[in-house]
């Protein structure tokens, strides 16, 4: 059955795996974005080594009322070997250790993903 979906070799190529981390809504919004701005996200960045890219969502609403979650961040690797040899890094462990300290809404999710994209 055809689905109409164009493949796009570089994409599927390239598609790697992500860690992802899924913030609870804080009990203080203005706060949380103050130390994930000015001290989380450019710790991150300096510490997590082997990415490829950081995405960083904020969640605006839903149709279901108030989100439960506030922020899900996915940081993309190019492989499961650059992602796991970046976990066993001590700059990644307090990089996690940060991100639980200011997750004021409750303890973050952490996932580990494989990602297909479609191109139409």
């Amino acid at each position: 059955m055809e689905l109409g979906v164009r493949k796009n070799e570089t994409e599927e190529k390239m598609a790697g795996v992500k860690f992802t981390v899924i913030y609870p809504r804080p009990t203080d919004i203005d706060a949380f974005e103050k130390v994930y701005q000015d001290e989380h996200v450019p710790m991150a960045v300096e510490k997590l080594g082997g990415k490829t890219k950081i995405v960083a969502t904020k969640v605006l609403a839903s149709p279901q009322g108030t989100p439960p979650f506030y922020r899900i961040v996915e940081v993309h690797f190019p492989s499961m070997e650059a992602l796991e040899a970046c976990a066993a890094s001590a700059g990644a462990k307090e990089t996690l250790a940060h991100a639980v300290s200011i997750s004021t809404g409750g303890r973050p999710i952490f996932l580990v993903a494989d990602e297909q994209t479609f191109t139409f």
